[in-house]
């Protein structure tokens, strides 16, 4: 692969009165990666949905949660815990906290799929 032209680089802020913040994608410059700020209220989710052929990290920043993962497993997430999300896979994240959940998520296509 011949390396590509650099990319304008600027830092992003993260908006964290927003529910959701797009924050990279093919739009935006990058190669396949897409990622995404999501700051959830008390007891708000994002709605079951899957990524596809994409593998998905979510980074949480502020709060604790839940992750449904598949149709009926549910994993604990907290502020500082990074949680892999393979691809193909049905998941929600819901705030289980009394103050707001934050976290940034990252997407990438997956190899060898």
């Amino acid at each position: 692969m011949k390396n590509p032209e650099p990319r304008d680089i600027k830092p992003i802020k993260l908006a964290s009165r927003e529910k959701y913040q797009r924050l990279f994608s093919k739009d935006s410059g990058t190669f396949g990666m897409k990622a995404g700020h999501v700051a959830l209220r008390p007891g708000e989710n994002v709605g079951l949905h899957a990524t596809g052929e994409r593998e998905e990290a979510i980074i949480v920043l502020r709060g604790k949660g839940e992750a449904l993962v598949g149709r009926d497993r549910v994993v604990k997430i907290k502020k500082n815990e990074v949680l892999y999300i393979s691809p193909q896979t049905d998941h929600d994240i819901k705030n289980t906290s009394q103050g707001i959940l934050e976290y940034v998520f990252v997407t990438s296509l997956a190899q060898g799929l």
